[in-house]
């Protein structure tokens, strides 16, 4: 077989793939379908994309009273939550690191405190003590609480599931943190009325006035016939 027809076959055969990748192209153009606006089902625990590429921001959120809630707390359900913490901690006594750090002892632990572990420089860049509000806080959003963190899970909107949490992770440690006193409840007496004002006191009682009796007149003798 001499040169020419070589020439021919791989001639052949590049035609035939710029006639594939053109057929490719124009089926791309004629029938490109639109990304959904909505996307079809959510995956829990992913953080939905925003068009920033920034954690959402929540919605300011005001602490409940842990002495009242914790000591209410349903802990076997707190415990049912946890499982979502488990695809990355580890949460028994000296268990290893996983994605994230052992969980073992976290509330009232300093935070990024376990030498262990390699933090962000976001999470390493306080210290303070996983109190009961920061936790309650922090697992709402953790993205939004601390901005750069490692941790990509998107948090727990509800406010009881944090709750039976907290109280179930406060028993993972050789020294469980205390549960506050509750709150002293608020008196009605001290309530504002709906103006904003304190209701006025109630004025006292004022006796009432007898009028002073004047002297007694003398009985004018009755006329007797005669």
């Amino acid at each position: 077989m001499d040169s020419f027809e070589w020439n021919k076959i791989a001639g052949a055969v590049l035609g035939t793939l710029l006639f594939v990748v053109a057929v490719k192209i124009a089926s791309e153009m004629i029938f490109e379908v639109p990304m959904p606006l909505k996307p079809g089902y959510v995956v829990q625990g992913v953080p939905a994309a925003t068009s920033g590429g920034a954690a959402a921001q929540p919605a300011e959120e005001p602490l409940p009273d842990f002495g009242t809630v914790l000591a209410k707390a349903d802990i076997g359900k707190g415990q049912q939550v946890s499982q979502r913490c488990q695809q990355c901690h580890d949460l028994s006594k000296g268990g290893p690191d996983k994605i994230g750090p052992n969980l073992w002892g976290i509330v009232g632990r300093a935070r990024a405190s376990r030498s262990s572990f390699s933090y962000s420089s976001a999470m390493s860049s306080s210290h303070a003590p996983w109190t009961f509000e920061a936790l309650f806080r922090y697992l709402k959003s953790p993205q939004a609480v601390v901005p750069g963190t490692k941790m990509s899970f998107a948090g727990l909107p509800s406010a009881q599931d944090r709750i039976n949490l907290i109280a179930w992770l406060r028993t993972q440690s050789d020294s469980p943190v205390a549960i506050p006193s509750p709150a002293p409840a608020t008196s009605k007496s001290s309530v504002p009325a709906a103006g904003g004002k304190p209701p006025p006191a109630a004025a006292p009682a004022t006796p009432e006035k007898t009028p002073a009796e004047g002297p007694s007149k003398p009985a004018t003798p009755s006329k007797q016939p005669g």
